[in-house]
């Protein structure tokens, strides 16, 4: 007797800094059912993965069955496929190596990937966005921090053990800033965006000329685009300099990785032409003149609200089946 137990779904799971978001996923890409809790501020790790737990549990009773559900993906900041580890995060709440995988897998009774932000976008663009059917690309993650994954030959580089792709954490200025791994001068304290938000302050601190940025009840990101679409001349300077230093820590990467294209996400990732400009301006100055006009930098094209659960259901199905509900 032959017995099928093909399953076509899993469950993407996005930790982010403010929100979990969580849905159901079908072979296909398409979200069947989704939810979503605010990131929690008072409660330890053991805490939080019964929050989480009991929120895919009722997703998946209240529009399917645990045996139609195959696998679940975590995208997670500092995660790692390797391990299915959180590890020695520096913007979530708990410290330390977390064995994420294995505290869900014992409660939920499913097997269980996790991945890095970075790592997770990119799968989801190499299964559903923009790099699909790109062998060699980059994807980088522009938001709170600074991440990147690297697909080379059709699949994601993950170095020895798991840490490979972290250009945020490349120095781009000796004694630069001080960044929050401990040392100076790394690129995401120039275009994360705390580091945005600070080129602004010392721009705005250096000089008295009139700016809108000065009348903003809150500086981030956004604000300072805002005012550029406006014409204010301080704020295009922000992402002239960011932009600046991005082009040039991407043109590094790419002289080593040798890219069919830099995909870019995030939050930061809206900045338009304030930012894509001297981007690639700084890119094609900084790059190994043998690829140099031969590199995408682009925009992912998957929606904000979709992409990181997205990403995670593809993850999900890399990881070894597994279920107690057979």
């Amino acid at each position: 007797m032959i017995i099928s137990s093909t399953k076509t779904k899993v469950v993407g799971v996005n930790i982010g800094y403010e929100e979990i978001n969580y849905a159901i996923v079908d072979v296909r890409g398409k979200i069947l059912a989704e939810s979503s809790f605010p990131m929690p501020t008072d409660q330890d790790i053991n805490g939080f993965i019964a929050l989480l737990c009991d929120g895919i549990t009722n997703l998946i009773l209240e529009n399917d069955s645990y045996e139609n559900i195959r696998s679940i993906g975590i995208s997670v900041p500092s995660g790692n496929f390797t391990t299915g580890s959180i590890v020695n995060s520096l913007s979530l709440p708990w410290k330390g190596e977390i064995p994420l995988a294995a505290m869900l897998r014992d409660r939920l009774g499913l097997a269980v990937a996790v991945g890095n932000n970075a790592h997770v976008r990119a799968i989801g663009e190499s299964t559903y966005g923009c790099a699909h059917g790109m062998n060699d690309f980059i994807v980088i993650t522009l938001g709170h921090g600074f991440g990147s994954c690297m697909f080379s030959n059709g699949h994601v580089h993950m170095g020895n053990n798991g840490f490979a792709g972290e250009i945020g954490h490349c120095c781009v200025e000796p004694e630069g800033r001080l960044c929050r791994c401990g040392r100076r001068g790394c690129l995401e304290t120039y275009c994360a965006s705390d580091g945005i938000v600070l080129t602004a302050r010392e721009l705005m601190a250096s000089t008295d000329k009139p700016s809108l940025l000065r009348d903003l009840e809150e500086l981030t990101p956004k604000t300072i685009h805002e005012c550029c679409e406006r014409g204010d001349e301080l704020a295009i300077e922000v992402y002239n300099k960011t932009g600046f230093v991005l082009g040039l820590g991407l043109a590094n990467y790419a002289s080593i990785a040798n890219p069919e294209a830099i995909i870019i996400t995030g939050g930061i990732s809206k900045a338009g032409k304030w930012l894509y400009e001297p981007t690639n301006a700084s890119f094609e100055e900084h790059v190994f003149h043998n690829i140099a006009d031969r590199v995408k930098i682009m925009r992912s094209s998957l929606p904000d609200n979709e992409r990181d659960v997205l990403g995670a259901s593809a993850l999900a199905w890399n990881v070894k089946e597994y279920s107690l509900f057979k």
